[in-house]
């Protein structure tokens, strides 16, 4: 089977102010111990339209916001992203610093993404549902 080469565009995303500039610290204070996944976030960081913390859709995943998704590995999965010093696969809270972590980030529920793992495969996932708790952002 030969490899898959399509490649869809990257949907639109909103961040909001305060987790734009959080995370930009962030990937950028990473970018030695993990350049790809910090080049990654930068990239969905510099796409991002960025909009004032209060008007930002409850239906857009951000820093703390729990998130049901679905992937072409036949996943479905429900994880909140949350920044590397917070996470635990065994509670399903993911750091924002992982290739998941940094492709959901910004993305509304219906919207899909491209990502690729740390062993350099090409997957996509599909925003179902997303929560967002009192302390996100």
């Amino acid at each position: 089977m030969a490899p898959q080469t399509k490649r869809h565009r990257k949907p639109a995303i909103s961040l909001t102010r305060t987790d734009h500039a959080r995370l930009s610290r962030l990937a950028e204070a990473h970018a030695l111990r993990n350049p790809t996944v910090s080049e990654e976030l930068l990239m969905e960081l510099d796409r991002a339209r960025v909009v004032p913390d209060s008007s930002i859709g409850l239906d857009v995943v951000r820093m703390g916001s729990t998130v049901r998704f679905t992937s072409d590995l036949g996943e479905d999965r429900t994880v909140t992203v949350v920044f590397p010093g917070e996470a635990d696969i065994a509670a399903n809270k993911i750091s924002i610093l992982t290739p998941i972590g940094a492709a959901l980030i910004g993305l509304s529920a219906g919207q899909s993404i491209d990502w690729v793992a740390r062993d350099g495969r090409q997957h996509r996932l599909q925003v179902e549902h997303v929560e967002v708790t009192e302390f996100a952002s």
